[in-house]
């Protein structure tokens, strides 16, 4: 069987990641990132977005299919991004019209990057079978999905799903209690008003790798913090749960290292608040694909 390729790309508010992806592997090949800066400043984003396309399908000129995953809101018909906070500079540009010029007989595949890193767990895990979950991201924000049939569920208007956005605690949305700015100011809060023993620094430079690295040992301050994580994830994990009667959830994203420190947290308000019915079949896992979710997950926007 001849393998069909992909090219996907990662459109992050940092760099612009793209390669092409092996359909049945998820090898990728070609990789390649420029910093998104750069691009936004020429004033000419569409102009290099497009130059850097070329080279891919100039290198790898079977492939007929393209999938890009955006950092943000998107129109329902999936063809121009709408509110991308990272990168203002495309709000209303019609991407796919003027890729689809550029590049005829080439299809282009637009989704936002956490919908697009949910799907690409269903198709380059090799054992996924559950074709309903919830996915949420934790990064610089926090991000979600929900995959119903084997599809991104996208809600009325296109653009359901966004958990960070959920009102939490301290009169703040989610992603403004535990996306990793906040994490570490509540972290250096915490530290501050802490007499007991720590190996976490007291001059407000905790680092999010340092409160994995502390916990993994046990630091009891450390763990207290992500279990105050745990906790605000967890209240937001049991209304998705009640609201989509989805029991599989994964959790994905840079901040995932935490996986292990935050889970009793988690499962504990999930106890608190869910009858049997929903515990029955209740499970919370790490994402697999990591560092490559981004660019696989827009691979994977291919397949339909």
């Amino acid at each position: 069987m001849d393998s069909v390729h992909y090219l996907g790309i990662d459109v992050g508010g940092t760099n612009v990641k793209m390669g092409i992806v092996d359909a049945n592997t998820g090898k990728i090949s070609n990789f390649y990132s420029h910093d998104t800066d750069s691009w936004r400043t020429s004033g000419h984003f569409m102009e290099r977005f497009g130059d850097a396309i070329a080279l891919q399908l100039h290198a790898y000129k079977e492939v007929r299919k393209v999938g890009i995953g955006l950092p943000g809101m998107i129109n329902r018909a999936r063809t121009v991004p709408l509110e991308i906070t990272a990168i203002p500079e495309i709000d209303g540009v019609p991407m796919v019209d003027i890729l689809t010029k550029r590049f005829p007989g080439v299809e282009f595949f637009l989704e936002n990057d956490a919908n697009a890193a949910a799907l690409g767990e269903f198709y380059f895990v090799e054992d996924m079978h559950a074709e309903n979950y919830i996915f949420i991201t934790l990064g610089t924000g926090v991000g979600g999905a929900a995959i119903i049939n084997k599809k991104v569920f996208v809600g009325g208007d296109g653009n359901a799903m966004e958990p960070g956005h959920v009102p939490s605690r301290n009169g703040r949305v989610l992603e403004r209690n535990i996306g990793k700015k906040e994490l570490l100011d509540l972290a250096n809060e915490r530290r501050t008003a802490y007499a007991g023993k720590t190996q976490l620094p007291g001059d407000g430079s905790i680092s999010t790798t340092g409160l994995v690295a502390a916990a993994a040992e046990g630091d009891e301050l450390a763990l207290k913090i992500w279990d105050e994580v745990g906790e605000m994830l967890g209240d937001a994990l049991v209304s998705l749960i009640r609201i989509l009667d989805i029991k599989q959830v994964l959790i994905g994203g840079g901040l995932s290292a935490s996986f292990d420190y935050i889970l009793p947290a988690v499962q504990r308000q999930l106890d608190y608040w869910l009858t049997p019915y929903y515990k029955k079949d209740l499970e919370i896992r790490r994402a697999l694909l990591g560092n490559d979710a981004g660019l696989l997950g827009a691979a994977s926007l291919c397949f339909e």
